[in-house]
């Protein structure tokens, strides 16, 4: 689907293929600090629930990288069925997009910066998007470094905005405009 450099690459979620690396990855307290919660369990049918046969209009993917499944990424039109923020609503081709890298010996090698900027550029040159949103929590520093370096700009904190481990989050509302 989307392919900056040979060694990245970006495709739909298969059934039948991707469910084991996405219970391994949300199994993973590492990953789970900063994607759904350590008091997360996930199991196969949550995993199935949460990712498969659904009817919306998120679109979700697995980022491959040098041939390993490494981790997810799923963007969506931003309107009131796939968001709560409701300034974007009146707005055409706003994306939301959210994504972690669900093995972590691919933190810190740029491989998120890599990941981000493929899907950017694919919502822009392929989708036509004219701003790309996302809401990472106010302590993901290093989610939101990465999110600077790819364009994206804080805009406002969003107070309480996620349920995450027993508590309410502030989040960073990032917006990268074409």
């Amino acid at each position: 689907m989307i392919d900056q450099k040979e060694e990245l690459f970006i495709r739909e979620l298969q059934q039948g293929k991707d469910e084991k690396y996405l219970l391994k990855w949300l199994s993973n307290p590492k990953v789970l600090e900063f994607y759904e919660g350590r008091n997360v369990i996930f199991n196969m049918e949550d995993i199935l629930r949460k990712f498969f046969n659904r009817d919306d209009e998120v679109l979700r993917c697995i980022a491959v990288y040098q041939g390993n499944n490494i981790g997810y990424i799923q963007y969506y039109p931003i309107n009131k069925v796939t968001s709560t923020l409701a300034e974007y609503f009146e707005m055409e081709r706003v994306y939301g997009l959210d994504q972690f890298i669900g093995d972590s010996d691919y933190w810190n090698k740029g491989i998120g910066t890599q990941l981000i900027s493929s899907m950017v550029n694919y919502l822009i040159t392929q989708k036509g998007a004219t701003r790309i949103v996302m809401d990472p929590m106010t302590s993901n520093e290093r989610a939101i470094k990465c999110y600077e370096k790819c364009g994206f700009k804080k805009i406002k904190i969003l107070r309480e905005h996620i349920l995450h481990e027993g508590d309410y989050r502030d989040c960073w509302l990032m917006e990268r405009t074409n």
